[in-house]
């Protein structure tokens, strides 16, 4: 078998990739391990106003549910909420939403082949020429000019190829999310609730999905010592680390934890890990690219994947048939893939920025994540001036420190 483009998993950077690629007129084929795109369901499925702008899509209104704001719970029970433009968006009916971006990828070209996972990758040369995959218990060599693995944080594709694709345990956060019904909750609001004790290292959130039923879910990290890797000491910090982390007690432990208080009835389970570190070092090598999760492309400082991921995928699928086209798909050609993402304002510029912005609220106890939300308590955020934060920290002076770095 032969093929232009091959791209390896059937989720949200999967289909775009592909969709893409098919769009710009060459043979591909998306792979995936599962028997069904979209199950198990894989993070929350918030996305801004601007997602389906980007993509150039619909939003189908059967797979999601809008949202006018936010509010951010403080450990010490204080709160603050807005509705501005830049809380607007979206909760997708994640399931759907994937299955329906693989069919327009279909529609627009692509051959689909499920339950098929990849097991090699076809080397010439030291290029990737295809995949080895086990399809219907027999194994088929499949080659191709190009190959994007998009196959997630576990990525076993791009470390066949050669590229180092590992991530650290502080690295990832632990996530575990439940599917909730009959719950007493605003519609159009998502919730976000902070503190050590409820979620070491990241946070809770509350979804929203029509009525009474929404994601409710967490993601906790275990912080080194000094809070980030990057000076030097990583070591384990246990049960008595800065962060409060308890390698005793996993994600699912905490989230019990938490809607113990919620009332609502479970209808559905779901746990993952995801990188919120950066991207990796590199995203290509002769014949191949990597996109998604395996990439790192997740926003370090909120998790949220699916905006960034879907934009990288774009450009991949787009370049991928570019190559072909060219006759051309040495490391050197698609090094464009990673020029053009990684030095674009809204993906390259915005992942570095929630870096240093996550690596700094690491840094931030309980108290101090309280006071800052105490800071804009009273304010619509859009609104909030450099200037009015500043004047502000003369009633939270610990706090000017941390608000100097971040304006």
């Amino acid at each position: 078998m032969k093929y232009d483009v091959i791209v390896v998993g059937g989720r949200v950077s999967g289909s775009v990739s592909s969709l893409f690629a098919s769009k710009n007129d060459v043979d591909v084929l998306m792979v995936e391990k599962q028997q069904e795109i979209g199950v198990p369901v894989q993070c929350a499925g918030g996305v801004s106003d601007s997602f389906f702008k980007t993509m150039d899509l619909k939003p189908l209104q059967e797979y999601y549910s809008r949202i006018e704001g936010a509010t951010l719970h403080a450990p010490d029970g204080g709160q603050v909420s807005t509705r501005n433009k830049i809380s607007h968006g979206y909760i997708l009916e994640r399931k759907l939403f994937d299955k329906n971006l693989a069919i327009q990828s279909a529609e627009a070209g692509t051959d689909i082949m499920l339950k098929t996972p990849v097991k090699d990758l076809i080397m010439e040369n030291g290029q990737v020429k295809g995949v080895v995959v086990r399809h219907q218990g027999k194994l088929m060599e499949i080659s191709a000019d190009v190959v994007i693995a998009a196959d997630g944080v576990e990525s076993q594709v791009a470390k066949m190829a050669g590229l180092n694709t590992h991530f650290e345990p502080y690295d990832l956060c632990s996530c575990a999310q439940y599917e909730m019904v009959g719950l007493d909750i605003d519609p159009a609001m998502i919730e976000f609730y902070f503190g050590q004790k409820i979620a070491p290292g990241g946070y809770v959130w509350v979804f929203p999905k029509g009525n009474t039923r929404a994601n409710v879910g967490i993601g906790i990290r275990n912080i080194p010592n000094g809070s980030n890797k990057n000076n030097g000491n990583t070591q384990n910090t246990g049960n008595n680390g800065n962060n409060g982390y308890d390698k005793s007690k996993n994600a699912h432990h905490y989230l019990q934890k938490f809607i113990s208080k919620l009332g609502g009835t479970p209808v559905e389970f779901n746990v993952g890990a995801v990188p919120v570190s950066g991207p990796v070092e590199k995203t290509y090598t002769d014949g191949l690219l990597v996109v998604g999760d395996a990439a790192g492309q997740v926003d370090p400082l909120t998790g949220g994947g699916i905006h960034v991921s879907a934009s990288c995928a774009k450009i991949a699928g787009t370049i991928a048939a570019e190559a072909v086209k060219k006759e051309d798909s040495s490391a050197k050609f698609l090094k464009k893939y990673e020029d053009i993402w990684n030095k674009k304002k809204k993906i390259g510029h915005n992942l570095k920025r929630s870096l240093k912005y996550r690596r700094m609220f690491d840094k931030l106890d309980d108290q101090e994540i309280s006071d800052l939300i105490k800071v804009v308590q009273g304010q619509e955020l859009e609104s909030v001036s450099k200037l009015t934060l500043l004047k502000m920290t003369k009633e939270y002076p610990q706090l000017f420190k941390l608000l100097r770095n971040i304006l």
